[in-house]
């Protein structure tokens, strides 16, 4: 029987992250790192990738930086080529790219609606129909989603909420298609409201609701949702599939 530690390691393997030049991005990039992997990344930001870089060649792993805008399918088959021709294999891939928008339903714009959908559920669709043509027998896709895709939290967010749920559709559905026939793992981490570039775009009173709304009286702290994340990229999950983790500090139960 392999260590229970163990099955929590990645060596040898190589992750893709998307969004990895800020946010939630970066801390996913390096705590996959710390697991073992070689990562590549990709964002739109290229200077701030390359930052990103340095923080996985500091955890002795290899890194890579590609400039990619997810939302369109060409930039994703040509990350997805990228990490194959300097690594030679696809494993993991984290679908974090993802904005988030508060604009009342009577005052979005159709551009505005599109351009939330085009990023937060289109290019998951796009990034994992990339690397699924290339993932061998036990890689993992890991979909971010978000707990609005579960419950309401008083604030106008028709597209986000709108474009996580149809992320949860997604995993589920590339999970049920994919797990059998390809051996490739399909799930999604919803993460409660976590301090990260989109929290600090909360006024006050928006903050407060949501802090409300936790049983732990806070938002969540860099670095929380690395265990989650960690789990559904490595053998420790190797019997889980098509499945949502809630990250919320006990949103869900309020």
């Amino acid at each position: 029987m392999i260590p229970v530690l163990d099955r929590f390691r990645l060596d040898g393997r190589v992750a893709i992250v998307t969004g990895a030049s800020g946010g939630l991005g970066v801390q996913f990039a390096q705590a996959l790192a710390q697991a073992g992997a070689d990562v590549v990344l990709g964002a739109r930001r290229e200077d701030r990738l390359v930052q990103t870089r340095r923080l996985v060649e500091a955890e002795g792993r290899r890194g890579l930086a590609v400039r990619a805008d997810v939302t369109n399918p060409e930039d994703c088959t040509a990350l997805a080529s990228a990490a194959m021709s300097a690594f030679g294999r696809v494993d993991v891939l984290v679908n974090n790219a993802g904005v988030g928008t508060a604009v009342p339903a009577l005052k979005e714009t159709p551009e505005q609606f599109r351009s939330v959908v085009d990023l937060n559920l289109n290019a998951s669709y796009w990034m994992a129909q990339a690397c699924g043509r290339v993932m061998q027998p036990g890689s993992s896709i890991i979909n971010i989603s978000s707990v609005l895709a579960l419950t309401s939290m008083g604030l106008p967010q028709a597209a986000y909420t709108a474009s996580k749920a149809g992320v949860i559709g997604l995993t589920r559905d590339l999970a049920q298609q994919w797990t059998g026939r390809k051996g490739i793992r399909v799930n999604a981490i919803a993460p409660g409201h976590f301090e990260s570039e989109m929290s600090g775009q909360f006024d006050e009173r928006a903050r407060a609701a949501v802090v409300a709304r936790a049983l732990v009286g806070r938002l969540g702290e860099p670095g929380e949702l690395n265990g989650a994340l960690i789990f559904l990229a490595s053998p420790a999950s190797s019997y889980v599939t098509g499945i949502v983790l809630p990250v919320d500090g006990g949103t869900l139960l309020t």
